[in-house]
């Protein structure tokens, strides 16, 4: 049994415009000490399913399972939520400076954070544990900057801090929202090596929530590619950047700068995603991609396993084999072979 199993899932809002889709019968697992990243464009329902799985999609209609450690979330009561996050699910927001509170010092937040979980803990006891806590995710005079306030830490460090108020109790489960957006490349490669340290410490498992391809490359063991609200590809990672399906996956890695490639220009994705309120009725994906045909119009394709491969998955109407043109041209530089067989 995987450690947390997430069974059709569904997310959708009231809007005065209409009901957003936000998540549309999303499923997947995640085993203890594993790592998968979930990727996609801005709106494509990423962060509103983490949000639902851990009770905080707020106005929300949420259907579906989510079972952590055989325990149901979807539904649970908010004190079993309560319990749940911070003990067994910690969270990495992606912008730590709005998720600490300024008035408070960071030590003080997560002693606090320990105390609501643990009141076997005394205040110097969790005093205790914060510094050890900042000195192991790799903050600078630990003992002293667990006074300082979050304005007082630059933005590198206030991720760390981040990470060790989500890893204080040791959860089995660590949900990464967008951790290294605002970041630059340097401090963004220490917080993937904090957090790859860490996990392999504790054993913890990690939900990756990005749009950023290279972390996915370098953090990842599986991946889902979401679009509109459902799954259009997921497959372990080699698996999905050597031999991805989906015309979606394509365009999301054939936008990417190649090294030591002699293509001057990246190649965009054309157009842009749906309205979550009025889908199209088949493939949402169609008006923008460049293997469209007309099933894709009329019937929304399943998701279905290439060249029989379970662990492999693609929600797209092109024949699933990897012997066919369209997969197997599909290079590492993420350049989609334009195949026509099957239309």
């Amino acid at each position: 049994m995987a450690l947390l199993e997430v069974r059709d899932l569904n997310v959708s809002f009231n809007t005065p415009d209409g009901i957003v889709r936000a998540v549309r019968g999303l499923s997947f697992d995640v085993d203890q000490g594993a790592t998968l990243a979930v990727v996609g464009e801005s709106g494509s329902g990423k962060s509103a399913t983490v949000q639902a799985i851990t009770g905080l999609a707020r106005g929300a209609r949420v259907a579906g399972s989510a079972r952590l450690d055989g325990v149901e979330l979807i539904g649970a009561p908010p004190e079993v939520l309560r319990h749940v996050r911070g003990a067994q699910i910690g969270m990495i927001f992606q912008d730590p400076l709005s998720s600490l509170h300024p008035y408070y010092t960071v030590g003080w937040q997560i002693v606090e954070m320990i105390r609501a979980h643990d009141r076997s803990r005394s205040k110097d006891q969790a005093h205790e544990r914060a510094i050890e806590l900042l000195a192991t995710v790799g903050i600078p005079n630990a003992k002293r900057r667990v006074d300082d306030y979050p304005h007082q830490f630059s933005g590198g460090m206030r991720q760390r801090a981040m990470i060790a108020m989500a890893m204080a109790l040791d959860p089995a489960l660590l949900i990464a929202d967008e951790p290294t957006t605002a970041l630059d490349v340097t401090v963004q490669a220490q917080v993937l090596d904090v957090m790859r340290s860490l996990q392999q410490d504790f054993g913890t498992a990690i939900i990756l929530i990005t749009h950023d391809l290279g972390v996915v490359a370098e953090m990842s063991d599986d991946v889902i590619v979401m679009y509109a609200g459902g799954v259009m590809e997921q497959a372990p990672r080699r698996t999905l950047f050597y031999l991805h399906h989906h015309p979606y996956t394509a365009g999301l890695l054939g936008s990417l700068p190649a090294q030591g490639s002699s293509v001057e220009r990246l190649t965009p994705i054309p157009g842009t995603p749906p309205s979550l309120i009025a889908l199209p009725g088949g493939c949402p994906f169609a008006p923008r991609c460049p293997d469209v045909f007309d099933r894709c119009w009329d019937e929304r394709p399943p998701l279905a396993p290439v060249d029989g491969d379970d662990a492999h998955q693609s929600a797209c109407w092109l024949p699933h084999a990897r012997t066919y043109s369209g997969v197997a041209a599909h290079t590492s530089s993420g350049a989609p072979s334009h195949a026509v067989e099957g239309k």
